[in-house]
């Protein structure tokens, strides 16, 4: 009987830990020349202090296959749902800087 399964398919295991995610309001990214490390943070109102909450560093290539991957799922998303509305201005700004590169959150 012939494989019909996909050459390139990928068996990917989501384990107890990580199946309820982690929630994170901001993301902090910064970069090397050979890798981009995205920081995922929960911050709470009133609170001066957040907490990383998930780091994660990917070589240039995979930082940029994960950007057409997001822009692919917004466009997805945005087609079904409408616009996502973004704030314009300070208050979609973190409210302190870390230094290295600009972050974009």
């Amino acid at each position: 009987m012939p494989d019909n399964k996909p050459k390139n398919q990928i068996n990917i295991e989501l384990g107890e830990d990580q199946v309820e995610g982690t929630y994170a309001n901001l993301a902090m990214i910064t970069h090397s020349h050979a890798e981009f490390i995205i920081d995922f943070i929960k911050m709470m109102p009133g609170m001066p202090k957040a907490k990383v909450k998930s780091r994660v560093i990917l070589t240039p290539q995979h930082a940029k296959r994960l950007l057409r991957a997001l822009k692919e799922n917004i466009n997805k998303y945005e087609s079904m749902h409408g616009s996502i509305e973004t704030p314009e201005g300070p208050e979609g700004l973190p409210p302190f800087h870390l230094g290295g590169p600009t972050a974009q959150a």
